[in-house]
């Protein structure tokens, strides 16, 4: 199942005319590029179904408002019951309890080659912030293979290729920030991989990352040697800085670039992602917060919707239209 979508760019050019007057050109492209379709679907029994639309929806909030317009992806987040409900082309996201094998959590690949990951449940706030990390890498990088070349953190490299991974630098919750209460994960734009530090350039959506290459506290970053064929890590896993390591040749027989890193890191991951909601420095208002606010929302509605269809409203203490009509009208002396 394939889906369009359509986003017109907008391109300004400034020439020099003969008499040396400024001529601007504008140009207006229509690119068409698929939308890509992501399910959540929970096999674990400490989760309710309430909290996996909740994810589900702020998943989507965040790749529709923050991740599409830097990425330059498209996407669709539903929900599902189980994976029975899972339509065609779909990329499924399961959570499940009980995933002890090392490297098993995260993304992989399906027998026709097609993504699909793994999540292992927790607190709401472990495991939104990890489902978030694994939907923005799905979408920026389907295949697990995707690299692009500059120059290494290690300075007698020279250039290596980076394993595009957008959440690992700054995969700690720490650096997650909130969307509809829920707890997403904070992720790299593409000026990353910029050659030098400018000002004003972005290098991550909460601004947690401020440099190229950064390796923030909890995270690491992958590149390949060329020269050696071996893989590098810099990481930021204990300690008060961070340190590279060799983790030698990648047998991609067993997968791909990406799932032979998780491989290497999940312990790492996980208890990065389990500080919580309470380190976190722009995590903005809890779910608990929020909810406040979708309940008064949802008695509103409710009273609305009673009064459209001329029911009695049930809310305590409150008349209800029916009621209202059936008020006699007082009598004044004289009518």
């Amino acid at each position: 199942m394939a889906w369009l979508v359509s986003r017109i760019i907008r391109l300004n050019h400034t020439t020099d005319s003969d008499d040396g007057t400024a001529l601007n050109t504008k140009w207006e492209v229509q690119v068409t590029t698929l939308i890509r379709q992501l399910a959540l679907v929970s096999q674990s029994k400490q989760i309710p179904d309430g909290d996996l639309q909740k994810v589900s929806a702020a998943l989507q909030k965040q790749v529709t408002r923050d991740l599409a317009p830097i990425w330059e992806v498209s996407a669709t987040v539903d929900s599902f019951d189980k994976l029975e409900d899972v339509p065609a082309g779909y990329w499924p996201m399961i959570v499940m309890d009980d995933i002890n094998v090392a490297g098993a959590a995260g993304v992989h690949e399906d027998k026709n080659g097609q993504p699909f990951a793994l999540i292992s449940s927790g607190n709401l706030d472990t495991w939104s912030i990890t489902a978030s990390h694994e939907a923005i890498e799905m979408l920026v990088d389907p295949s697990g293979n995707r690299t692009v070349a500059g120059d290494s953190p290690q300075s007698d490299q020279g250039r290596v290729t980076f394993l595009v991974e957008p959440c690992d630098p700054s995969e700690a919750a720490d650096f997650g920030y909130s969307a509809n209460g829920i707890l997403v994960s904070d992720f790299y734009t593409p000026n990353y991989f910029d050659p030098v530090m400018a000002p004003g350039v972005r290098y991550s959506f909460t601004g947690a990352v401020t440099q190229p290459r950064q390796v923030l506290s909890g995270g690491y970053l992958s590149w390949g040697d060329p020269n050696t064929g071996h893989w590098w890590q810099e990481t930021f896993f204990d300690g008060n800085a961070p340190s590279f390591r060799d983790i030698g040749p990648i047998d991609q027989k067993a997968g791909n670039l990406r799932a032979a890193i998780d491989r290497l890191t999940s312990d790492a991951t996980l208890r990065a992602v389990g500080r919580g909601r309470e380190t976190a420095f722009a995590a903005g208002l809890p779910l608990k917060q929020v909810a406040k606010g979708s309940t008064l929302r949802a008695t509103m509605w409710r009273q609305q919707i009673a009064q459209i269809l001329g029911q009695t409203s049930r809310v305590p203490g409150e008349r209800g239209l029916t009621e209202l009509r059936s008020i006699p009208r007082v009598r004044r002396s004289g009518d």
